[in-house]
C-alpha cells in the first residue's frame, strides 16, 4: 500500500498543482479542463486504493507517541 498509495496521492497532487499553474498562465481551457478531470479521477482512485488496502498492524492506541514515551501514559 505504501508505495502505490503514496505514489497515487503524489501524482494527483502534482496534476492538480499543474492545473493551478496552467490556469494562472491562461492556457487553453481544454488543457485545464482535461487535466482537472484526470487529476480528480486519480485522486478518487488513490483514496479508494488506500481505504480498501489490506493493511494490518500490531500497534494499539497507547503506542501513538513512540518518540515521546512520557506522553503515552
Amino acid at each position: 500500500m505504501k508505495s502505490k498509495g503514496i505514489f497515487l496521492l503524489a501524482l494527483s497532487t502534482l496534476i492538480l498543482i499543474t492545473v493551478t499553474i496552467f490556469a494562472s498562465m491562461n492556457l487553453a481551457f481544454s488543457w485545464v479542463f482535461y487535466l482537472t478531470l484526470i487529476g480528480q479521477v486519480v485522486l478518487i482512485f488513490a483514496v479508494y486504493h488506500v481505504l480498501t488496502d489490506n493493511y494490518t498492524t500490531e500497534k494499539v492506541f497507547n503506542d501513538w507517541y513512540e518518540d515521546r514515551p512520557d506522553l503515552s501514559k
